[in-house]
Order: structure tokens, then sequence, then C-alpha cells
């Protein structure tokens, strides 16, 4: 069995976003693309770690995103804000635009960021995060390609759509958070598994036929299924009409059909809410915070685990003793570190 091997956390950022940099991307994108994926591998996520490099490294070599995108904020004064990413990535789409949004959900109690053209390869839960660590809640959505059947259908219509929550925790705690794909499984997943030539768990996917199937060459090439039958189903139809139709923005076929298949990341917009919790608790006469906090304290006393705590404690772990690595890991980065510049 292979050693694995430790990096620190901004040794294996530095890294990442000079491979980014020297495919093209402008700096800054580079930094917030960089960011987003050694967080991944930060918080044991392989899914959405280094991992995803090569996606990104793919999509900037056939001309499907832009490398040197500056995203462009469009901002009328209201509650919602419009950030054009201009076909590059979404990442700095919303970090260009966080500030503004936290002071719009402070100043109005909620605020909607809207961003377009954006091309989207991440998990959500860095939006909510950056925001609970601003004292708001927030959630996150986006479509994505049409890989999961409807509940009671077998034809790919849907996509993963994931969705991600977050609310701020007094003195330092970690914020809760949950992220999930409305798929049983992200996308993600099913790839990983078809590397390590080990089946899928059954319920995940369908064959063409719509046949249950474990074979993740079979899935890739099915359907994927949704978490819950139809509860999933319909919360999957909620985010392709709220972050898809209802932005003008593409919806997960319509993303397919753009890209002219799915071995590219897709591009389509998303939709990202902040409310301050203190604004609606205003008049109550009650700390909402502290009035959400007696709940999860409840939930952790009972023994049950909240959203997200073995991605802290991985974090907690991983900054203080650095970032595992496999010999066949490190041999990616270097060999995206050795390839010819787009």
């Amino acid at each position: 069995m292979a050693e694995p091997n430790t990096i620190p956390f901004d040794v294996l950022l530095a890294r990442v976003e000079n491979i980014f940099v020297r495919h093209g991307v402008r700096p800054e994108s580079a930094k917030a693309v960089a960011h987003v994926i050694v967080a991944g591998e930060r918080d044991n996520c392989k899914s959405h770690g280094i991992y995803r490099i090569a996606g990104c490294l793919r999509v900037l070599a056939a001309g499907k995103v832009d490398p040197l995108a500056v995203p462009e904020i469009h901002d009328n004064g209201k509650a919602v804000i419009e950030v054009d990413a201009k076909g590059g990535f979404s990442n700095p789409a919303f970090y260009a635009a966080r500030d503004l949004l936290v002071s719009r959900a402070r100043e109005m109690g909620l605020a909607a960021l809207v961003i377009r053209d954006c091309l989207h390869f991440s998990a959500l839960w860095h939006d909510v995060e950056a925001l609970a660590e601003d004292g708001l809640a927030g959630l996150s959505m986006c479509p994505s390609y049409s890989f999961v059947a409807p509940t009671g259908g077998k034809e790919p219509l849907l996509g993963t759509n994931p969705l991600a929550f977050g609310w701020p925790r007094p003195d330092g705690i970690p914020p809760y958070v949950f992220d999930f794909a409305t798929s049983v499984a992200a996308r993600g997943e099913i790839e990983l598994h078809q590397r390590a030539g080990k089946p899928i768990p059954e319920g995940w996917a369908v064959d063409r036929d719509g046949n249950p199937t474990t074979d993740p060459d079979v899935a890739l090439d099915g359907a994927m299924l949704t978490f819950g039958g139809h509860k999933g189903s319909a919360i999957s139809t909620m985010i392709e009409l709220l972050a898809g139709a209802m932005l003008g923005e593409f919806m997960s076929k319509e993303a397919r059909e753009f890209m002219g298949g799915t071995t590219l990341l897709p591009r389509h917009g998303a939709l990202i809410l902040a409310l301050d919790p203190r604004t609606f608790a205003a008049r109550s006469g009650r700390d909402p915070i502290a009035e959400g906090e007696k709940l999860l304290t409840a939930i952790g006393a009972q023994g049950a685990r909240l959203p997200s705590q073995r991605r802290f404690e991985a974090r907690k772990k991983a900054l203080r003793d650095g970032i595992v690595l496999s010999d066949a890991e490190l041999a990616q980065l270097d060999e995206f570190e050795g390839v010819t510049a787009c």
C-alpha cells in the first residue's frame, strides 16, 4: 500500500493556484478557484478536492470557460444583486459580490445574489460558510447537468442540483452547514467508484432502461436517482425553477445541450440568498442566534452528529498536521504543473 504524504495547507494552495495561473487563468480567479479546491482536500471532501483540477483544465483547453473573465456587478440598490461571471468560473464571481451581498442583507434584512453565465465545479458550502462568518444565514443552489431521472421516470432530466444552508453560531463555533446533492449521491462519488473499480451502492442509479444497477459505468450511461424518492425529486425541481428558469439562465437539460454532452463542466447560473437573523427577530425581543443554539446543542446532547461536523474535525486536523495526499495524487499534481499552458 502506498504511504500517504502530508502537505501544509498553504503549500498545497500555492501549488494549485500556480497550476491555474500557468494555464492562463487571471491571478485573482486562480486564487479563488484554488481556494475552494484545496478547502475540499483540507476538509477531506475528496470528490471536491484536487480531483476537480482535471475537469477545470479540460474545460480551459476546450475554450469553454474564459480564463481572463472579470466578474461584473449590476446593482440597482434593491434586494437582488446580479454579478455576471462572463463565462468564467463561479467562485470569483461570488467573492467579487460577497461584501455587497452582506451589506445589502444587513441593510434590508435579506438579499439575493444572482450569478449569471458561470462555470460551476465546486461544492456550495463555501458560499454559505462565508455568509455565516458575517453573521448571516444563507442558502445557495444551482442546477447542473441533466444526470438525474425524476421519480417515476428513467431519462435524465434533472441535475444533481445541490442545495446548501448555513447558520451562524457564537463564540467561534463552526457554523451549522449542510450541503448536499438532491440526487442520492454526488456525480463525483460515482466517478470515484468508477476510478477505483468498485460497485456503487444499490439505489443510486438505473440503466438506460430504468433497471437498478450497481455498475458505475452503466450508471454514468443511465440516470442517477433523487434522494427520498418523490421528495428529493420535488426539491430538485424547485432548484431548477429558482436557480434556472427564474433567473433566465440554463436549466440542467439546457446546460447539457449547450455544452454538447457531459464531458466538460457545466455553464449555468446560481442563486444565493442571504438573511440577517437579527433583522427578522428584531421586534421579538429574543436573540435568534442564542435561540438557534438551544436547538443545535440539544441535537448534540442526544449524541447526534450535526451536518459538516466531520468536515470541521478534518479541517482542524489538516490545518494542524497537514493535508494527506497519496503518492498518486502527488504525482497528478506534478503532472498538472508540467502541462503546457493553454
